[in-house]
């Protein structure tokens, strides 16, 4: 095996390629944003600097607009491509972890991911949010509280996950809605939902992000994970997932990276006939429930 010695760059190439970048960063001096203005002139020292540094080819960057171009083509309304281009990246993570600094024991956050949907139906404290989805029946309870630990009354609780197979019912085409719902906490801050016992599954990849994860050898399944969306006014809108304890993804690799150790829960299975929470009867079926205690930072820290 030889390894190629890359060739020295001279002073002259140097001092011209330097020259472009602060050409191109002066031309956005005149920004009346000054964040806008930030924004770009960072952008554009960063993205300059990795040409320079892996000395990108003219193949390698029209490559890269096919990518992008792709990306787009394969966006639509229920499929966002660059959020999931995002989060492979981990770009979704480190965002999330710059806005959402620790503070008292606040729930950790994790990603969006690309399947929420605004106008999820409305259940009430102990509804079932499957809709029709198949799967184990999961019964799930907790609290919001502040970091004080003052009950948040009446916290919007939004909450989203796929079925058995791994599909979330955007990705079925057929205008159902299921695995999704909203619900409001009670006046001590409790809530109580049926849902599904979350399962691993592989992200969309059969588009340019998974052209790009095979090609780099890479695994598109996520751990299994039940998304939550928390907001009450005063305090921080929390985004996070709860994980399934002993689930042997969450050691392989997340392909998103969004497991965090505070967010990982037991899912305590339950043999048939064992008696649910608020007497629901499921006959000869196996259940499983989870605790979650939500704790909500003040907006702005």
């Amino acid at each position: 095996m030889t390894t190629e010695i890359a060739e020295p760059i001279s002073p002259e190439q140097r001092a011209l390629e330097d020259e472009l970048v602060a050409t191109v960063v002066a031309s956005f001096d005149h920004t009346p944003d000054p964040r806008l203005k930030e924004l770009m002139q960072s952008l554009t020292r960063h993205l300059h600097a990795f040409i320079r540094d892996v000395r990108l080819t003219e193949a390698e960057w029209n490559t890269a607009i096919e990518f992008l171009t792709a990306a787009g083509h394969i966006t639509d309304a229920r499929r966002q491509e660059f959020v999931l281009l995002s989060d492979v990246l981990g770009v979704s993570m480190q965002t999330i972890a710059v806005n959402n600094r620790a503070y008292k024991g606040a729930t950790d956050a994790t990603v969006f991911g690309p399947f929420f949907l605004d106008d999820a139906p409305e259940i009430p404290l102990g509804g079932d949010i499957a809709g029709g989805a198949s799967g184990q029946p999961c019964w799930v309870e907790g609290t919001v509280t502040d970091t004080d630990g003052k009950p948040v009354a009446g916290a919007r609780i939004e909450v989203w996950e796929c079925d058995e197979d791994g599909f979330y019912d955007v990705q079925y085409g057929d205008e159902r809605v299921a695995g999704r719902a909203h619900l409001f906490a009670d006046d001590n801050g409790r809530y109580r939902f049926w849902g599904l016992t979350p399962v691993p599954y592989p992200i969309p990849h059969d588009g340019p992000v998974g052209t790009m994860l095979e090609a780099t050898g890479r695994s598109p399944v996520r751990a299994s994970h039940l998304h939550f969306m928390v907001a009450a006014g005063g305090l921080r809108t929390l985004v996070t997932h709860i994980f399934v304890d002993g689930d042997p993804q969450i050691e392989i690799g997340d392909s998103v990276f969004g497991v965090k150790d505070s967010l990982i829960t037991e899912f305590a299975p339950q043999v048939p006939g064992t008696p649910t929470p608020d007497g629901r009867d499921l006959g000869d079926r196996s259940w499983a429930r989870a605790r979650f205690d939500i704790v909500l930072a003040p907006d702005g820290v």
